[in-house]
């Protein structure tokens, strides 16, 4: 019913010309069937319906809005990593980020936020018609614009998978400016293994706190002959497990209920200690509240596990 364009966009003045009314527009509005990303720009609430990741769709698709809109503005920082589908650990939903091009010229709006910086052309891409900044221009910027060590590891962990990437990250970082020594220490300890802003998390704090930071994503065979891939690893002694709500949801099969999920993971860890591995879990309020650390500084005590 409602025409949308390839971003699945409904533009008021196409449905305007499609027969549908002002009145009906507002009336969609009112009972959220239609919800606002721009200025006569509408997104479908049932592209949103039943979806994990609803608020990185409809921050996305705000983001496409203003980028196709006049003058096509160079979308950057949080928005670019939105386009670019680089995972920050606590993204900026509130505002759209573009960047001038300009040495001069940013400013502060309630809904954009726009930064001044000139744009060499090997820092500005096209994703799907939209202008953004390249990934790895893309992770500096949010890096430099953070200023803590969790979000700088976790946008370089996402964003540093290629060799042309990396080389491109160390030519953006060369220059001496605000910010860029944090940055830099980021970069140097970025692993593309990481996966999820949790994990760059919980990397960060073992770092920070001078713990031994284990392998990731180690691989184990278990007892009954199937494969078990584990965050954090160190030998055939210790694993440690960032449990979020999206990995549990990621691993629902089809059909199954949450608590399906959850047995189906305590016989998997119930396994792994019978190969002897000491297993530590936490969840996103552990590393908010402070409390991995003591927890995994208790386990390394046991195990007599050291910083080398």
């Amino acid at each position: 019913m409602w025409p949308v364009d390839r971003y699945r966009i409904v533009h008021r003045e196409l449905a305007l010309e499609h027969g549908l009314t002002e009145r009906r527009i507002a009336s969609a509005l009112h009972a959220g069937e239609l919800r606002a990303v721009a200025r006569g720009r509408y997104i479908l609430a049932s592209d949103l319906a039943g979806r994990d990741d609803a608020t990185d769709v409809f921050y996305r698709a705000q983001c496409v809005a203003a980028a196709s809109g006049p003058g096509q503005p160079v979308l950057s920082h949080d928005s670019a990593a939105a386009i670019h589908r680089i995972p920050l650990l606590y993204p900026d939903h509130e505002h759209v980020h573009v960047t001038t091009g300009r040495d001069a010229g940013g400013s502060r709006r309630s809904r954009r936020i726009i930064h001044s910086g000139r744009l060499p052309d090997e820092d500005v891409v096209e994703v799907d018609g939209i202008l953004v900044t390249s990934v790895p221009r893309t992770a500096v910027d949010v890096a430099l614009a953070a200023g803590t060590f969790p979000q700088a590891l976790t946008v370089f962990d996402g964003a540093v998978g290629t060799a042309a990437d990396r080389e491109d990250i160390e030519r953006l970082l060369a220059a001496s400016r605000h910010g860029v020594a944090l940055a830099r220490r980021a970069y140097r300890l970025a692993d593309d293994r990481s996966d999820s802003p949790g994990e760059s998390w919980s990397r960060a704090q073992m770092i920070d706190a001078g713990l031994p930071v284990p392998d990731l994503q180690v691989e184990y065979r278990l007892g009954s002959g199937r494969r078990a891939f584990c965050d954090f690893g160190i030998g055939d002694v210790f694993i440690g497990e960032f449990d979020g709500l999206v990995k549990y949801r990621r691993e629902m099969r089809k059909g199954e209920a949450p608590e399906d999920v959850v047995i189906r993971e305590k016989i998997r860890e119930d396994e792994l200690r019978e190969l002897g591995l000491d297993v530590a879990r936490w969840i996103w309020s552990d590393l908010g509240r402070g409390l991995m650390v003591p927890k995994l500084e208790a386990h390394y005590e046991r195990l007599g596990i050291r910083s080398p």
